[in-house]
């Protein structure tokens, strides 16, 4: 079994993949940077155990982590409690994908890996959007290649930061008003942030697709994924887990790339 761990600056996803790759179990937990590795192995024991999926068949662990401060007790709570030391997946250590922007090994792990699981699920060219912590639009080309990123602010974040800076306003489910003309603060609120991410969302789709090529295919995930998708055209899939999806993937190259290496030894 590989467990596949995905550290964001505000949750820590967790998948688990058996041996045909499907998926058996996945959990979401909030990212705390001050948490220990005990911590980190209770907790994670804890979701294996209700869900009923047995510890002991984990074999291997890959993570990828935009959390520094985080990683070094994670992995020291995977070792203790899994038995397993975890590879961290990053920019620089992946051969799945090649990315071609001004400085590739600065790229974020997380979008590398959600690029691997987007060219996998959609091929090339595409354009792979996650709405998470920031808001990110990913270019994948036509040879596969990863060409860069457009970074807005996340969804969550744009209405903390308007919450906190105004005596009034409060904080609202973020979902679509049914109307872009608010008729309340609350709907006013959400037909801004909601049918704003829309149409940022189809205004950089369109001008990706004047570089990628009018077929770039469009891919999202992250918490907000389906709220936007359900109001426009330009996203054409939604996948909620592609990061631990885009992990899963370049672990299988991985170790298809060391055995091979192995027998011709």
């Amino acid at each position: 079994m590989l467990l596949c761990i995905d550290v964001g600056n505000t949750e820590t996803k967790l998948g688990a993949f058996d041996a045909s790759g499907a998926m058996v179990g996945t959990w979401r937990v909030t990212t705390a940077r001050r948490r220990t590795a005990d911590e980190f192995g209770v907790l994670f024991a804890a979701f294996f155990s209700a869900a009923s999926v047995p510890i002991r068949d984990v074999e291997a662990i890959v993570v990828s982590s935009v959390v520094p401060v985080v990683d070094r007790p994670l992995g020291e709570g995977c070792q203790k409690y899994f038995g397993v030391q975890p590879t961290f997946f990053t920019a620089a250590n992946q051969r799945s994908i090649v990315v071609r922007t001004d400085r590739p090994t600065e790229v974020g792990s997380d979008l590398v890996a959600g690029a691997i699981g987007a060219v996998a699920f959609v091929g090339a060219p595409s354009i792979v959007i996650n709405y998470g912590t920031a808001t990110t639009f990913g270019a994948i080309g036509a040879d596969g290649a990863y060409l860069g990123v457009a970074i807005a602010t996340g969804l969550q974040v744009s209405l903390d930061a308007l919450v906190g800076r105004t005596a009034k306003l409060p904080q609202v489910a973020l979902v679509a008003p049914g109307s872009p003309i608010g008729r309340d603060t609350v709907s006013a609120i959400q037909a801004g942030l909601v049918y704003g991410a829309v149409g940022q969302t189809e205004e950089l789709v369109r001008r990706m697709r004047t570089i990628l090529g009018d077929g770039a295919r469009v891919i999202a995930s992250g918490g907000m994924a389906p709220v936007v998708a359900a109001e426009t055209s330009a996203i054409e899939l939604v996948e909620p887990h592609l990061v631990l999806h885009g992990l899963r993937f370049d672990h299988l190259r991985a170790s298809s790339r060391h055995d091979m290496h192995e027998r011709r030894r």
